[in-house]
């Protein structure tokens, strides 16, 4: 359970720190315009996913089992976010996060790191996918800047909707969009070191700035983000208000297990180490209690930040730590500058997101899963988008664990009738 960070520190040298200072600035870049995509993505102001990115990931590299785990707000927490702040407010999503943390912190004591490896793999491909859908059809709207009173939360009813607004589409947002995420692609494939999501958002949005397009941009929808993080605070508290955030506190607290476990194992094949599942959870507790104190998002390790932080020359948990330091830098002295940021430049980029969480390189594999297998990773997509993501890891995890059972041939419950 002792943080990685103690461990590196005992042969840590200058060139380690010039390695971990580039990458760190280089993850920062890449982190800044998802954080704020995120964050607006999940219903929230965007500044509470750089306060998510800067609390969150500074106490994830501090706290956790990984050398080069970066941590922060992600996409797979946009659905449970959207829904929680939609049915409770933005303080009941601060408090869900808060009890979120104490529950992740309670089981990194408990030791129960490692039962990652009871959740069936199917589900988490399935409702890993159903997010992926989820994402993209709600960035959308901002993608052709269509003008809509209001989005509802309804998958379905969402498409009706966009459909009854198709003639409001604004073909500079489409065109912001469509640039911004060839640049990206092109940038990642040319010049894979370089910082291409930050580049990509900031050139469409400078085009944006100078020719006066008519796109939505952040400074116009939200206002100017604050240039300072807010006095840490409690959220209010009450048994009531406790019990009722319950189901969203467990799916916060999973979700940030789960993802972060799965980042750490990616990030050991890259790099040939070991992390600590225990810290690595402990970590997601102290981040995510962190965060809510700050008035933040959920927290957990982010894979693609991670592995951005990998190919960058990152090698001990100060790379993350400086990647924390550096948005907050940025946030204290360029903060106004954020404020031209193109919505369909941020929604663009959640696209190509999206479209990385669902992993379409591995679709044909899924394809040739076992029925049963493909079925369990199906139902866990289909209720992950029309119904609730808390029903869909239900009913994913308990058929997964019923299948397994199955497999093992396990004997039959003798069941022994009571004299009534």
């Amino acid at each position: 359970m002792t943080p990685k960070l103690i461990t590196t520190m005992q042969s840590y040298s200058g060139p380690l720190f010039l390695r971990d200072l580039a990458a760190g600035v280089t993850v920062a870049m890449v982190a800044l315009p998802l954080s704020l995509a995120i964050a607006i993505a999940s219903g929230a102001d965007p500044a509470t996913g750089l306060i998510t990115a800067i609390v969150g990931g500074f106490l994830i590299s501090l706290l956790g089992g990984s050398r080069v785990q970066i941590g922060g707000p992600t996409g797979a927490f946009i659905v449970v976010v959207y829904g929680v702040i939609a049915a409770h407010g933005f303080d009941g999503l601060v408090l869900a996060t808060l009890m979120a943390g104490v529950m992740l912190v309670v089981a990194g004591f408990l030791r129960a790191g490692r039962l990652i490896a009871y959740v069936p793999e199917p589900v988490i491909h399935g409702f890993t996918i159903g997010i992926a859908v989820i994402i993209a059809v709600s960035q959308l709207k901002d993608f052709m800047g269509l003008e809509m009173a209001e989005v509802p939360a309804e998958f379905f009813e969402k498409l009706h909707e966009m459909w009854i607004a198709r003639d409001s589409l604004n073909t500079a947002s489409l065109a912001i969009g469509g640039v911004t995420m060839g640049l990206i692609v092109v940038l990642r494939r040319m010049f894979p070191r370089l910082p291409g999501l930050i580049v990509a958002v900031a050139v469409t949005s400078a085009l944006v700035a100078f020719l006066d397009l008519p796109v939505d941009t952040i400074r116009s929808r939200f206002g100017d983000l604050p240039s300072t993080l807010p006095v840490p605070h409690l959220p209010e508290m009450t048994y009531d208000r406790v019990i009722e955030l319950l189901p969203s506190a467990f799916i916060i607290a999973f979700l940030a297990g789960v993802e972060s476990l799965l980042s750490a194992m990616v990030a050991d094949r890259m790099i040939g180490s070991r992390h600590r599942s225990n810290a690595e959870v402990l970590a997601q507790g102290f981040a995510n209690i962190g965060s809510a104190l700050f008035g933040g998002l959920p927290a957990t390790g982010a894979i693609a930040r991670t592995a951005t932080n990998v190919r960058a020359g990152g090698k001990t948990p100060v790379a993350g730590l400086i990647h924390a330091l550096t948005i907050l830098l940025v946030m204290l002295v360029a903060a106004p500058l954020a404020g031209y940021l193109a919505m369909p430049a941020l929604a663009g980029l959640l696209l190509l997101t999206a479209w990385n969480m669902s992993e379409p390189q591995h679709w044909r594999a899924h394809a040739t899963l076992p029925r049963a297998d493909l079925f369990l990773l199906l139902l866990t997509l289909v209720l992950t988008v029309l119904a609730d993501l808390t029903i869909a890891i239900g009913v994913g995890v308990a058929c997964g664990l019923a299948l397994r059972l199955n497999r093992r041939n396990a004997p039959p419950a003798d069941w022994t009738p009571r004299d009534r």
